[in-house]
C-alpha cells in the first residue's frame, strides 16, 4: 500500500517564501514615500485654498462696491482688506479649514506651517498694490 503525502515538501515551502520575498521587495518601495506625497498634496491644497479665498474676498469687495481697504464678510467672518486683497493677518479667517497647519502672521506675511515642519509651509504675502503672492516650500515635508 502506498502512503499519501500529508503536506508540502520543504522545497515547495522554500519556493513560496522566495516568491513572497520577491513580491514584497518589488512592492515595498512604492508605499514608502506616500507620507511625503500626502504632506506635499496637503500643502498644495492649502495653497490653492488661500488663492481662492483671496480672490473670493476681492470679488465680494468689488461686487459690493466697497473701497479697497473696506472689510468684507465671508461666511459670517469679517476679513480685513488692504489694497483690494485680504491682509496677512486676516487671510486665515477667509479659510474654512486649516487643520494640521499652525499659522503665524506678521505685518504683511502669513505662514501656514504643516505639522511643525520648518521647511514645509505655505506663505501668503499681502498685496502692496500689485496683488498678493502665495508660495510653497516643500523641501522639508
Amino acid at each position: 500500500m502506498k502512503q499519501q503525502q500529508a503536506g508540502f515538501t520543504l522545497i515547495e515551502l522554500v519556493i513560496v517564501i522566495v516568491i513572497l520575498g520577491i513580491l514584497a521587495a518589488t512592492a515595498l518601495p512604492r508605499f514608502t514615500d506616500l507620507s511625503v506625497d500626502a504632506r506635499v498634496a496637503a500643502l498644495n491644497g492649502l495653497a490653492g485654498g488661500v488663492r481662492s479665498a483671496a480672490m473670493i474676498a476681492r470679488a465680494t469687495q468689488i461686487a459690493k462696491g466697497f473701497a479697497s481697504s473696506d472689510t468684507v464678510t465671508l461666511d459670517g467672518q469679517s476679513v480685513a482688506m488692504s489694497q483690494g486683497y485680504p491682509t496677512a493677518a486676516a487671510i486665515s479667517t477667509a479659510l474654512s479649514d486649516t487643520t494640521g497647519f499652525s499659522i503665524s502672521a506678521t505685518t504683511s506675511i502669513a505662514t501656514f506651517l504643516l505639522g511643525g515642519r520648518s521647511n514645509c509651509y505655505v506663505q501668503y504675502t499681502q498685496s502692496s498694490g500689485a496683488g498678493f503672492t502665495v508660495t510653497t516650500l516643500s523641501s522639508g515635508c
